[in-house]
């Protein structure tokens, strides 16, 4: 069992890559109370163009599979419901479907271990029909409809429409109506059976355990599969350019809501960590809620909360987010790039720079005050081929002159878009 300790939050982890290739992560919390537990696969919305291992053929299945799979995998063959017989047990279950990955949880106080035998099950034994299959398409067509009518979820995904030309990353992570009509139980466990592979799932556990005795108890619930090899999965080649620089939607909202996106590139493996954190600090202090661009907006009534903003990036994507809602959008992107072009132009000053890093570095630190935060961190960054302590170890690595070089090559004019919705 490999061990890495991090000094800084005297935390370890324990890994163990199981002899059917299931990556298991542990990080004890010696006398808490809460204990996590998730289960995930690299499979998420973007993976609908794969081979199969031991095949030369591309499969191609529609949109929504991987969150439709997500959906199904509760329904058991004796008519049950896993998440409502986890609920029985006092354990608050759930599962989600992200661009890349699928996962699987619960937490809890008592009865860890006889939820984990219903947990284990169900992850391991999917059971469809052409009954279910069909029914499902009518809850998840209910849910799809729902989002079109949503004017956050609507401002996001046409921010990525604009941004991208090719990639999955721009579609709704449920597919429409009509891709997940053309889903039926032989697609389904197509994909689970090639994706829900033990060498393609991590599982991470946060608690009062002991490592051994943890992964003991994993190992007697698991069910006799080998690793199949490595997927390959297949994207077609993605323009650097943006698709359109704005688009607007009208929509019922009591103010109009924007997104700024920046299409980027994913940075080299040794770097995406460093990059990551340079594109935080910079987010910060251009539009945080101690930036000047900030407090000058809200002074004149354009902004009306702190606006929220996120980098995303996995192997072949990357791209900043900033939403906020605001009387005149266009006014609040032309000064937002406006001041872009001045830090571009002067450069980022020490002094913020080493406030800003500060301020992060502690926001960091409090991510380990949780289970829930800590086990779904190292699970998102394990599928990115990141170890979560690095955040730590790294943010002390950057300068002022490489922040300012991320900058200019990241924060470009030409590769920032505008999405709004209003009344």
């Amino acid at each position: 069992m490999q061990i890495i300790e991090n000094l800084k939050v005297k935390e370890k982890v324990y890994i163990e890559k199981l002899e059917n290739g299931l990556t298991v992560m542990i990080i004890p919390k010696k006398g808490v109370q809460k204990k996590y537990i998730i289960w995930g696969t690299n499979y998420g919305s973007n993976d609908s163009s794969f081979i199969v291992p031991g095949e030369t053929e591309v499969t191609e299945v529609p949109k929504g599979v991987a969150h439709f799979l997500e959906h199904k995998m509760f329904e058991q063959e004796n008519g049950t419901n896993s998440l409502d017989t986890l609920t029985s047990l006092g354990v608050n279950a759930n599962a989600y479907t992200t661009n890349n990955h699928t996962a699987y949880l619960y937490e809890c106080t008592d009865n860890f271990y006889e939820a984990l035998d219903e947990f284990m099950n169900y992850v391991q034994n999917p059971y469809f029909t052409d009954e279910n299959v069909e029914k499902e398409k009518g809850i998840i067509g209910q849910e799809i409809m729902m989002y079109d009518d949503y004017p956050d979820w609507k401002v996001y995904l046409n921010a990525l429409e604009c941004m991208y030309h090719k990639h999955p990353v721009k579609l709704d992570i449920t597919g429409t109506v009509e891709t997940i009509s053309k889903i039926d139980k032989e697609i389904l466990y197509k994909c689970y059976n090639t994706f829900y592979n033990p060498g393609n799932m991590a599982m991470v556990i946060c608690g009062d355990f002991e490592p051994d005795n943890i992964i003991k108890e994993i190992k007697k619930r698991l069910v006799d599969k080998n690793s199949n090899g490595e997927i390959k999965r297949v994207f077609e080649e993605e323009p650097k350019e943006i698709v359109k620089e704005k688009m607007e939607q009208n929509m019922e909202v009591s103010q109009p809501i924007y997104t700024i996106g920046i299409k980027d590139v994913p940075a080299e493996d040794k770097e995406k960590v460093k990059k990551y954190i340079a594109v935080e600090i910079l987010l910060n202090i251009i539009v945080g809620a101690s930036s000047e661009l900030y407090k000058e907006l809200y002074d004149i009534g354009n902004s009306y909360s702190t606006p929220g903003f996120e980098y995303e990036f996995d192997k072949n994507y990357a791209y900043i987010l900033i939403t906020g809602q605001s009387n005149n959008p266009d006014e609040l992107y032309k000064k937002f790039k406006e001041k872009v072009g001045k830090f571009s132009k002067e450069g980022i000053s020490k002094q913020d720079f080493e406030r800003t890093r500060k301020m992060l570095y502690g926001e960091y630190i409090k991510e380990y005050n949780d289970v829930t935060n800590i086990a779904r961190m190292f699970l998102s960054d394990y599928f990115k081929g990141i170890n979560s302590f690095d955040y730590l170890e790294e943010i002390s690595t950057i300068n002022v002159e490489y922040l300012n070089q991320v900058l200019k090559d990241v924060f470009k004019e030409e590769k920032m878009v505008l999405s709004v919705v209003k009344n």
